[in-house]
């Protein structure tokens, strides 16, 4: 039985992604359907490709992932399927696939009438070339079935500032839900020991390093080694976000206190 995941800036008041489950449903009716989210901010590419890839390792080889944040729809960039990481992973050739089907990787652009709607929409990929194309790979269809190989796809890029040690400069790669701030630095638990000043553009903050959120008084900043692999920063009971003024590319300087 095939695992379908979506992942999309569609919200959930309209009928988009109600309609590609149905298509994927009318060629595979037994495939397993899960929303990561359909809440990724409207275009934001980036914040779609680091959702996905989030959420991605952890489904069963073989899942089949549908992410559609595609400003772009029915302009000059490829619809694909691209075969990595034991899974396969279909949407828009924008960067919004790169984080998540890393290398190495195959990619086929569809092109095959049998892995599109006819008429497919020049508005809504989504549901006519990718949900239809996940629809036939769930239902046994071969990947490669999809159209021509590609040499590869459109790479995005996070910034990586490497380990804290010390202190160093980086920035806000990813604010989830909470206001937490994912930062560039690669996690060590080692280093995270102790009182750290951080600086970003409206001011200094000073945080306490903590293994989770109940290790500083309610209100109080922490500094934590995140579940993603990447220091982060958090307020207890609040959002670091707000309180710092940060946002996704804020710069900011980390120092441990001496």
């Amino acid at each position: 039985m095939a695992v379908v995941t979506f992942t999309t800036d569609f919200g959930t008041r309209d009928g988009y992604a109600g309609a590609m489950k149905g298509v994927v449903l009318r060629a595979a009716p037994d495939a397993t359907l899960v929303d990561v989210t359909h809440d990724i901010p409207a275009r934001d590419v980036v914040s779609g490709a680091f959702t996905l890839a989030q959420a991605a390792p952890f489904f069963p080889p073989g899942s089949i992932h549908v992410a559609v944040v595609d400003p772009g729809v029915g302009g000059p960039r490829a619809d694909l399927v691209v075969e990595a990481s034991g899974a396969y992973f279909v949407g828009p050739d924008n960067g919004l696939l790169s984080l998540a089907a890393r290398g190495p990787r195959r990619v086929f652009r569809i092109d095959s009438s049998a892995f599109r709607r006819d008429p497919a929409s020049p508005t809504f990929h989504g549901r006519d070339v990718f949900a239809a194309a996940a629809g036939r790979l769930a239902a046994g269809r071969a990947v490669d079935e999809a159209g021509p190989e590609m040499p590869d796809i459109i790479d995005l890029t996070l910034p990586r500032s490497g380990l804290l040690e010390d202190g160093g400069e980086g920035e806000v790669v990813h604010v989830d839900t909470f206001g937490n701030l994912i930062t560039s630095f690669v996690d060590d638990d080692e280093v995270l020991a102790g009182d750290w000043d951080i600086l970003v553009p409206s001011g200094r903050f000073q945080a306490r390093a903590g293994r989770t959120f109940s290790d500083v008084p309610s209100g109080a900043f922490v500094v934590y080694a995140g579940s993603g692999g990447q220091v982060e920063i958090a307020v207890r009971d609040g959002s670091a976000a707000a309180a710092m003024g940060a946002l996704r590319d804020t710069r900011l300087s980390i120092r441990r206190q001496t």
